[in-house]
């Protein structure tokens, strides 16, 4: 029995971070360097982790941030005012507002704010419309980063049939359309789907995308299917893993990602793709 083959998400994104360092560079050269503001509200251990990373790779490529740290008791109007205020900021060409923000504020009126075309997560109504009819501007990062991971590796997407495991609007729903973009037949499974094994048991590509950990066993895989792991989980002894029980899947599948190692490493580069494109949109419109 062979093995699957290990996606290295590190090695693809190292290789992507390289081009968007050159780019920028260029960019830098014409006198535009491509600038990211992140919002984090409120002190949540994991979201400043997750912000201090998207800042430092900003900086090691050759881009500018700028991070507004608000109390979580700020008020929905001064953090809806501040992100007018960097719509309205040439030297700003992305807007990431952490998710998720405290319960007294309306994140879909938060994600709206944003202008669309600052919008990098690519979450805004806009994005949304244009990745649905096959004109996307920003694709949202993590399943841009899936995507990018089975192009690295030369798995073929396009007549092959892909089973997306989670229907949010951050991966689930906007995976299914890049991956009908890419020519997959896609099939859409959620928590309501009776017997999940009888779907991924057919499909070429599994994305698994809940949060929910060991969800995808070895028995529910096609023998050489690639297996996708997006799920951040931790074990009982707090250690990270994925939606994917990678031991049994490893002995199946053709592909798999590992937790940590995998996708993770993707979603920042894909942000930093996302911002370094609209800064040469911009760039290109003041020509």
């Amino acid at each position: 029995m062979t093995e699957a083959k290990i996606i290295d998400g590190i090695a693809v994104s190292k290789r992507l971070r390289e081009e968007v360092a050159t780019r920028a560079a260029a960019l830098t050269a014409k006198g535009v360097t491509p600038g990211l503001a992140v919002i984090l509200v409120g002190d949540d251990a994991a979201s400043a982790v997750y912000v201090r990373n998207k800042v430092k790779a900003c900086e090691q490529h050759g881009l500018f941030s700028a991070l507004d740290r608000l109390p979580a008791t700020v008020t929905e109007g001064d953090l809806l005012k501040r992100i007018r205020q960097l719509n309205e900021d040439p030297k700003i060409h992305g807007i990431l507002v952490q998710l998720p923000l405290p319960r007294h504020i309306d994140s879909h009126k938060v994600i709206e704010a944003v202008a669309a075309e600052k919008d990098v997560d690519g979450f805004h109504v806009a994005n949304a419309g244009a990745l649905m009819t096959g004109r996307p501007q920003f694709r949202p990062c993590t399943p841009y980063g899936v995507m990018k991971l089975l192009e690295a590796y030369d798995i073929p997407v396009s007549g092959k049939h892909a089973v997306v495991i989670g229907r949010s609007n951050i991966v689930g729903k906007p995976m299914a359309l890049l991956l009908l973009e890419a020519g997959a037949t896609v099939t859409v499974c959620h928590s309501k789907t009776p017997d999940l094994a009888h779907h991924t048991k057919a499909a070429d590509i599994v994305v698994a995308a809940v949060g929910k950990r060991n969800l995808v066993t070895g028995d529910m895989v096609k023998p050489g299917a690639a297996v996708i792991d997006v799920g951040m989980n931790k074990t009982d002894e707090g250690t990270l893993c994925g939606d994917v029980d990678f031991e049994s899947v490893r002995n199946v599948a053709g592909y798999v990602t590992p937790v940590p190692g995998g996708v993770g490493p993707m979603t920042i580069t894909l942000l930093l793709v996302n911002t370094l494109e609209s800064a040469e949109r911009a760039a290109h419109a003041g020509v």
